[in-house]
């Protein structure tokens, strides 16, 4: 096949200095027909009337497709096959074939058999897609592995990220009330893989969905859609923005005190993208989400992600939840309560009493000596074994007592008057110990019967009707019911 500049020397000597066509094709070196073809043809074409025979390959061919149909369960999307193995497999069996054919029958083999994708369209409140990526966060001082929860409204464009120490059910829940009321509405589809948090068995085309999922979508009333199994494309939109998040927010690793700061500066910095995203029409993210929101369904109370255990006191005072073990008042030992699981605390209830504690990691515990003061009270030798836990909760001036006390006392004495002081913390109340304590520490003396002071005077919950407000009631005496002895002796 000739080149571009051969075909225009040919149409410059013909059409533009007039010679013709059989001397042009004579001191080119080309037939007559060519000269012709290109006359009429700016550029070099071959026209094929029929295919090519390649011998070759119709030769291997059939060996070639058995070996991939023998191989097909040997394989994973790592060890996969390869031209360059059916290559050496062939070479192996005799065969005479070049790697660039076997490459080449391969390559159409594949393209045959790819999908073809359909440009969908996504009308405003429609749909969003939901997933969890895997992020780095500085929480403090300490660098730790996160989980971003994303949920993008496909219209829009519109994005939510809040970040969570895990990717369990619970967050997964939370999640969705967040961004619901971010978002002020519930879009009509959401999209997700075959995560275990929503679905428990995979029955093409349907699924089984856990009980805590099938309970959110019917307090929002959205319909949950499932990606095909191991196809991500389904939802490229929120795989594709999750990507972007990181790189865009999430880089360099983002810093803050807790995890709860990184998340706000995280959506801060998401929805400033609102006003600077535009799409091929100019339209800004902001200017979308404004027709998309007045298509969204209502939005309903808050849906309470909370995972609730049944769970036993111990006699410690502590209960299990997860691996993970909380203390509870000494009171509660030995007795049922409830555990509320959220995602990032445990609330433990106890006949209308609840105590709130951070959610503890498997193997973990979250204990707090104001729960066993009672028992502390009672248990000078294990006051010192906890008095470092005690100190750190109760802080000034009881770490101030302590110190003189030891002091003043020695270790063993000072934790039997110490124990006496916090009889009197859980007599009398934290507040007000800490008030006298601090007027004996600064008058440079401590004197424990000044701790027995006189309890506050009991209010009266319900007060003398008016109609008996002005009725007085004559006190008696002791003289009194002596007379009457007398007189009931002459009698």
């Amino acid at each position: 096949m000739l080149e571009v500049a051969q075909v225009h020397v040919i149409r410059h000597k013909v059409l533009r200095e007039g010679r013709s066509q059989r001397e042009v094709a004579r001191e080119m070196g080309i037939s007559r027909n060519t000269v012709r073809k290109y006359l009429s043809v700016s550029e070099p074409k071959r026209v094929e009337s029929a295919p090519r025979p390649r011998p070759v390959l119709e030769r291997v061919r059939d060996r070639v497709d058995a070996l991939l149909a023998d191989w097909q369960g040997r394989t994973t999307p790592k060890q996969r096959i390869t031209g360059t193995r059916l290559h050496r497999e062939l070479l192996d069996e005799g065969y005479e074939v070049g790697i660039t054919t076997v490459r080449e029958y391969l390559r159409e083999l594949r393209r045959q058999k790819a999908e073809v994708f359909v440009p969908l369209v996504h009308r405003p409140g429609d749909s969003a897609q939901v997933d969890f990526f895997e992020v780095t966060v500085d929480e403090g001082a300490h660098r730790r592995k996160a989980w971003m929860f994303l949920m993008r409204l496909m219209h829009s464009g519109r994005d939510f990220a809040w970040i969570y120490d895990r990717c369990d059910q619970v967050s997964f829940l939370d999640g969705h009330r967040r961004a619901f009321a971010h978002f002020g509405g519930v879009p009509r589809r959401c999209v997700y893989d075959n995560l275990t948090a929503a679905v428990i068995r995979v029955t093409v085309p349907k699924r089984e969905l856990t009980p805590r999922f099938e309970a959110m979508v019917s307090h929002y009333l959205f319909e949950p859609m499932f990606a095909r199994p191991a196809t991500g494309h389904d939802k490229g939109g929120v795989e594709a923005r999750g990507c972007g998040v990181r790189l865009q927010h999430l880089t360099p690793i983002p810093q803050g005190p807790s995890l709860t700061a990184i998340c706000e500066d995280l959506l801060a910095r998401v929805d400033e993208d609102m006003e600077r995203r535009k799409d091929a029409q100019g339209r800004t993210v902001a200017e979308r989400f404004v027709a998309e929101r007045s298509q969204f369904l209502s939005l309903p109370e808050p849906f309470d992600p909370r995972r609730v255990v049944c769970v036993s006191v111990s006699r410690s005072a502590c209960v299990r939840v997860e691996g993970a073990v909380y203390s509870v008042p000494s009171e509660w030992a030995s007795l049922p309560a409830t555990a509320h699981i959220g995602p990032a605390e445990v609330t433990i209830v106890q006949q209308g009493q609840e105590v709130l504690h951070p959610r503890q990691r498997f193997g973990h515990r979250s204990i707090r000596y104001r729960h066993y003061l009672g028992e502390l009270s009672r248990k000078p030798n294990a006051v010192r074994q906890v008095i470092d836990e005690v100190l750190t909760e109760l802080g000034a001036p009881y770490d101030e007592l302590w110190s003189l006390l030891v002091h003043t006392h020695g270790a063993a004495d000072g934790a039997r008057v110490f124990a006496r002081v916090l009889a009197a913390v859980v007599d009398h109340g934290e507040d007000r110990m800490a008030t006298t304590i601090r007027q004996a520490l600064a008058r440079g003396r401590f004197d424990l019967p000044q701790l027995w002071m006189d309890r506050p005077s009991l209010q009266i919950e319900n007060p003398v009707p008016a109609s008996l407000a002005d009725h007085r009631v004559a006190s008696a005496r002791v003289a009194d019911f002596d007379r009457l002895l007398v007189g009931g002796a002459h009698e």
